[in-house]
């Protein structure tokens, strides 16, 4: 069997892995979904053991073998990644960094340190992809992040977290006349709003909002109210909250960092998020 084959098998494996459904999977990597599944009973029949149970639902279920493999997978397709870079561009010595990070800090924080960390790491190329903390936690993980930010304290057995910084949030906009625009349940001020209003029993009305600058973009408007970060909040009437409304910003890894200028990269952040 052609390494570069059972290689295609493993990609397909992991993604399949993290999705949870063949149909999604064929549309993330651009083959069809009979295409998966032959790849997937191939590489079954190759390693004698079951991956997935297809139970006829659209989500299959994983099995213990599966969890074994995709541990191994990850680090093997990652190492594959980095060989990859190596030899295209090692002449240039150019390393590949992607950066996370949640949306308040992506776009009230990360502009300024974005500039820093290009003009002290010219051998990183970085990229920058905003998401919700969940998902940062989730994409490195996967290793499709290096380096994360995130405005909960969230981990796991593989993560290293560093708390970065503090961030007020604040009552923006007028409670008095509403709706209030809440972020979805899996980002990092979710939690603080969820505690406002349920201390006030406040229900409704609340339009559900995934996305940080559509809310500020409403109340620079002067429709609705919500919990955001002060740094969000210029040009928009606000009230402060006490200090229980007070977060941290945290930077968040893989302990198995291989690149030496990433780890530099890291120690230049912390410094530089305490100045």
């Amino acid at each position: 069997m052609e390494v570069i084959t059972i290689f295609k098998w493993l990609e397909t494996f992991k993604v399949v892995y993290e999705t949870k459904n063949f149909s999604k999977a064929s549309e993330i990597l651009f083959i069809s979904q009979p295409t998966v599944s032959s790849q997937i009973k191939q590489l079954e029949n190759e390693l004698n053991t079951q991956l997935f149970i297809r139970s006829g639902r659209k989500e299959v279920l994983v099995t213990q073998q599966a969890e074994i493999l995709y541990e191994r997978v990850v680090d093997l397709i990652d190492d594959w990644e980095n060989l990859y870079q190596a030899v295209q561009i090692n002449q240039q010595q150019i390393i590949r960094c992607v950066i996370g990070a949640s949306h308040t800090f992506a776009n009230y924080v990360l502009p300024t340190l974005l500039i820093d960390l290009y003009q002290n790491f010219p051998h990183i190329r970085f990229s920058v992809q905003m998401m919700n903390s969940l998902e940062v936690l989730q994409a490195v993980e996967h290793h499709t992040v290096d380096l994360g930010f995130t405005e909960k304290p969230l981990s796991s057995a593989n993560i290293k977290r560093v708390s970065l910084m503090e961030d007020q949030l604040v009552l923006a906009g007028d409670p008095k006349t509403g709706p209030w625009l809440v972020r979805e349940n899996t980002s990092g001020v979710h939690y603080y709003t969820k505690r406002f209003l349920d201390e006030r029993d406040i229900k409704d009305p609340i339009i559900e909002i995934q996305n940080n600058e559509i809310i500020v973009g409403l109340l620079k408007r002067g429709f609705g109210c919500s919990v955001i970060s002060e740094r969000a909040a210029g040009g928009i009437s606000y009230q402060m909250l006490d200090d229980s409304f007070k977060r941290i910003f945290y930077l968040i890894r893989r302990k198995a960092q291989d690149s030496e200028e990433i780890e530099k990269c890291t120690e230049f952040i912390e410094q530089w998020c305490k100045q």
